[in-house]
């Protein structure tokens, strides 16, 4: 029978006491039988921090959305729009303001897949040719309404005080002003037929919503640890804001904007339709659909496919809007 191993003091505590282990402790590491040592076990299953990469808020949402079917859906008819909205004669080729009023409410034929509208334009080419004019103040309207609104909000949420107080204040006046109440007042007395009058308008109009977004957002942020040790160790308050709190506080703003894209877009054909907003010749939803109204028992025609292209739009920018919001919420995670 084998002697037992003798034992070695390995390694002393305070206070004299050794913690004893067998001296020959490479009879632990051998393999099964005692034949050798044993190498690296590659059973181990590998760490959670080898396995995953560190994502920021971006590339994380970013990974979520490629795989929501609603981004994927939204943002392929959104693409399609975009487009035709740069380059409408790739699929509609005529001339949106060749009219022939002998061809006055005609239905679909041969060449003329949506017939012609009471005046005797092509309802098709109108159609693709009006996109480019929703999209144009659509983005644009947004472009504006999300630079000032967030520089506003960020500003006030940020340095707080008297501006804080007056930009609540003031945005509480421009939230009691209708929409298109406002639209109707402001715009009536515009002759111009660009796209310009209607996106400032709805700059004018938009901008507190996205700046009181904007103020909360930087309020919430700016009282997080890491904000405090870059104030502590030094750093300017510009460096600050734009470093440490807008990259962390503009989630909300690109939700809301996203969104609000929609709406815009809706709003112009809904001044159009009123009268106040583009005026012809500018080929714009809201004004063959305003056009078309008189005349839906005779040619339905006319007004389905500008209402369904504007509807199909407006829907395309809500779902891209909440998949963003999804992607983006850290609730939801």
């Amino acid at each position: 029978m084998p002697e037992p191993q003798p034992l070695e003091p390995s390694s002393y505590v305070p206070g004299g006491t050794a913690e004893l282990v067998p001296a020959d402790a490479e009879i632990l590491r051998t393999g099964p039988g005692g034949r050798g040592p044993r190498g690296p076990d590659t059973t181990a299953a590998p760490s959670v921090a080898a396995e995953e990469r560190v994502r920021s808020l971006w590339s994380d949402a970013w990974h979520d959305l490629r795989r929501n079917p609603v981004f994927l859906v939204s943002a392929l008819v959104i693409l399609f729009l975009v487009l035709i909205a740069l380059w409408p004669q790739l699929i509609a080729p005529g001339n949106p303001l060749d009219c022939d009023l002998a061809k006055a409410q005609q239905g679909p034929g041969p060449g003329h897949p949506f017939g012609f509208n009471g005046q005797g334009c092509d309802v098709y080419t109108r159609t693709v040719h009006g996109a480019r004019t929703s999209v144009t103040v659509g983005v644009c309207a947004t472009l504006g309404v999300a630079v000032l609104g967030s520089v506003l909000g960020g500003l006030a949420g940020f340095f707080g005080g008297v501006g804080d107080a007056i930009l609540s204040r003031v945005t509480d006046v421009f939230f009691a002003i209708p929409v298109v109440l406002g639209g109707l007042v402001l715009l009536s007395v515009v002759t111009s037929s660009t796209v310009w009058p209607v996106i400032g308008f709805m700059v004018l109009l938009g901008w507190p919503q996205i700046s009181r977004i904007a103020r909360g957002s930087v309020i919430t942020a700016r009282q997080n640890d890491y904000v405090q040790a870059a104030r502590a160790l030094g750093a300017s308050p510009m460096r600050i804001l734009l470093r440490h709190i807008a990259p962390n506080a503009i989630a909300p703003v690109i939700v809301v904007a996203t969104i609000a894209l929609g709406t815009y877009i809706a709003l112009e054909a809904t001044l159009s339709y009123l009268g106040v907003g583009l005026k012809p010749p500018s080929v714009s939803w809201g004004i063959d659909i305003s056009a078309a109204s008189p005349y839906i028992r005779n040619a339905p025609h006319a007004l389905l496919w500008p209402s369904g292209a504007l509807a199909v739009t407006v829907l395309a920018f809500i779902m891209l809007g909440d998949a963003v919001r999804d992607a983006l919420d850290p609730r939801l995670r």
